[in-house]
């Protein structure tokens, strides 16, 4: 069977992905006068969805700088991803929210496969449509990250160099989290993943034998206790409440493809990034903090890595006061590195 170590990376992983904007800010966000339109575009045969945020003061004349953005493990767009995409509207950006193949309202079977090479090609996908468009300058084009979309933005811009200036939000490593769990939170150790190796082996051979995909929650399903760790009590405040939910995150992860997410190294070539910038936002309390000065020491210059006082991981993902100066921040990163003015 799979580990409960393991499982319970897995978990947190998952659960680092889905947040949705509080009904305070909602009766912001209807007040805007930022403009959504749906998009589609095709990341090779998969059709994916996305909302494209505009403007107030949007001018189908003018060409602007874009930014992607990606949403967490599980997400949608609708969630925290929607959130920074509105906020950098705000700011004078194009911004791009959309779903990843397998989630939401894009196409990709099976459903809940969390691909990291999928991931990556959707994020090239959107450049590829926002260098299309007719209102985007295409030497400026910058892309965004929240939790694993974080790691998935880096691998993604590594080698897309029509990524001006790429930004991750608590980035999260799947790979490493798969891998080793999470560090002082719920290690892994090398037995744990033998055994973890071995059931995905037999499940995939039962699944070859015409047995049905095994679907796995990724959420917890009870309270945990008082004395567990940080990251798991605020998940569990976070996912089981309005603030998180949206029918189209259903907190269902398609267990075989932890192997894809075993394989995946998503700093591996972090250093060809460079002389493009590369900025990163993370909470001074956040337990998943190390991977973020993990990709800050790896990469080359320019690089920052921009703490938020007080904030834990899930803060940065609809929290005002922390949302506040990170939003700042991303935009004074890309409006200095893509020269917008």
């Amino acid at each position: 069977m799979l580990s409960k170590k393991l499982l319970a990376a897995i978990l947190l992983g998952s659960i680092c992905t889905i947040g949705v904007l509080p009904a305070a800010n909602a009766a912001a966000q209807e007040q805007s006068d930022i403009t959504v339109k749906k998009v589609s575009f095709k990341n090779n045969q998969t059709k994916m969805a996305g909302n494209l945020y505009l403007p107030a003061d949007f001018d189908k004349y003018k060409k602007y700088a874009a930014i992607s953005v990606a949403h967490p493990w599980g997400g949608v767009k609708e969630q925290t991803a929607g959130i920074y995409a509105r906020k950098l509207a705000e700011k004078g950006f194009i911004a791009l929210a959309y779903d990843a193949s397998h989630y939401g309202e894009s196409g990709g079977e099976p459903r809940y496969y969390e691909n990291p090479s999928e991931r990556v090609e959707d994020i090239r996908s959107v450049i590829d449509y926002l260098s299309t468009h007719a209102n985007v300058d295409t030497e400026k084009i910058g892309a965004l990250g929240i939790c694993a979309g974080g790691g998935y933005t880096i691998a993604a811009a590594e080698l897309d160099p029509r990524i001006k200036a790429v930004a991750g939000v608590s980035t999260y490593d799947v790979g490493s989290a798969a891998r080793e769990g999470l560090k002082d939170v719920w290690p892994t150790t090398p037995q744990q993943l033998q055994a973890t190796l071995k059931d995905l082996a037999q499940q995939r051979t039962r699944e070859a034998k015409g047995e049905l995909p095994r679907i796995i929650k990724l959420l917890p399903t009870s309270a945990p206790p008082a004395d567990a760790p940080q990251f798991v009590r605020n998940a569990y405040d976070y996912y089981n409440t309005p603030r998180g939910q949206h029918p189209n995150a259903t907190g269902n992860f398609y267990y075989t493809s932890t192997l894809r997410q075993l394989e995946f190294y998503p700093f591996a070539q972090i250093e060809l990034l460079s002389p493009r910038p590369l900025l990163l936002i993370a909470g001074r309390k956040a337990q998943t903090l190390y991977f973020s000065q993990e990709a800050y020491d790896l990469a080359k210059e320019p690089k920052e890595l921009y703490l938020i006082d007080g904030a834990t991981h899930f803060d940065l993902y609809d929290k005002d006061e922390f949302i506040t100066p990170a939003v700042d921040r991303l935009a004074q990163f890309f409006k200095d590195n893509l020269g917008v003015r």
